[in-house]
């Protein structure tokens, strides 16, 4: 009883009535000769109650306690051992694959010529995208224009003019394209493909999808040697790009280090002594930035 008072008369909104009411109260007990005590004490007695009953309202209401919700665990991750590595989409060795034919529909496109026996030389799965109106009639990697309307694609470490077909997973469609650019840029996407590729595989209105590569052709060993470098970006302002190149250049002292634009913004690209690969790859492990992405591509 004292405890749900004392409660009550911690509360803001009627700790003045009682107050004033307590006060009156104490006024009118001193004075035993008022004919109207007896009715005064009744009254007192009323409007205690009354009080008493309005602060638990308000205790109620103004102090709610937290609903309790139950939140389901979250789900359970694979366990791993430390040891243990992720599972890889790229195959490389050759031996796992028959004739491409086997493996689904091959033919030749415009442009490109398949040999109907050919062999899958290296396997890969990813999501591909598509590249074209900003890029069209644009300088590629390898050096031609760009044609947005030609079975063309772009691939960060294939050989250049490698011989690729391109299977989506979700309806198996399938397409060849010639490998002429470097990119995509983003994320977990293996393959840029041109417009016209995209629309061949059902890519061009979803805009990506989950893709086979298997490659038929390679003018060049797809695992050893060839040229490279890292790229960085792409940064909004070319201050950053400048900035992190100066890093790089007071790190890798022997490396060159150029900083350029693009339509996506400015880039950074570090090349070290003879473009070697393993030497890029320490690089590439070694390098974060805040903003962009760091990329391992190849030169040739």
């Amino acid at each position: 009883m004292f405890r749900l008072i004392d409660q009550l008369l911690r509360t803001r909104q009627n700790q003045a009535a009682l107050e004033l009411f307590t006060q009156h109260v104490m006024h009118l007990s001193a004075r035993p000769g008022n004919a109207d005590f007896p009715f005064v004490c009744l009254r007192r007695g009323v409007l205690v109650a009354c009080l008493f009953t309005i602060g638990l309202f308000s205790i109620g209401c103004g102090h709610k306690k937290p609903t309790a919700r139950k939140v389901p665990p979250s789900p359970r991750l694979p366990s791993q051992s430390a040891h243990s590595k992720p599972k890889k989409d790229t195959v490389t060795e050759a031996k796992d694959f028959p004739y491409a034919s086997d493996l689904g529909s091959i033919a030749s496109v415009p442009g490109i010529h398949v040999d109907p026996k050919a062999k899958v030389i290296w396997s890969e799965m990813g999501y591909a995208s598509w590249y074209g109106p900003n890029y069209h009639n644009k300088k590629a990697a390898n050096g031609e224009l760009y044609d947005q309307n030609e079975m063309t694609a772009a691939h960060n470490t294939l050989p250049m003019n490698s011989i690729v077909r391109v299977v989506n997973l979700q309806n198996n469609q399938t397409t060849v394209v010639r490998i002429t650019d470097r990119g995509p840029f983003i994320g977990d996407r293996i393959i840029d493909l041109s417009l016209a590729a995209a629309k061949d595989v059902n890519v061009y209105l979803p805009g990506t999808a989950r893709v086979r590569l298997d490659v038929l052709e390679a003018p060049h060993p797809i695992e050893t040697g060839g040229r490279w470098c890292v790229q960085i970006g792409a940064f909004k302002e070319q201050s950053n790009a400048i900035r992190l190149k100066q890093h790089l250049l007071d790190r890798y002292a022997d490396a060159q280090v150029m900083h350029f634009k693009g339509p996506t913004g400015y880039w950074v690209r570090i090349r070290v002594t003879k473009d070697d690969k393993e030497n890029t790859r320490k690089v590439f492990e070694q390098t974060r930035v805040n903003e962009g992405g760091v990329f391992m591509v190849r030169l040739d």
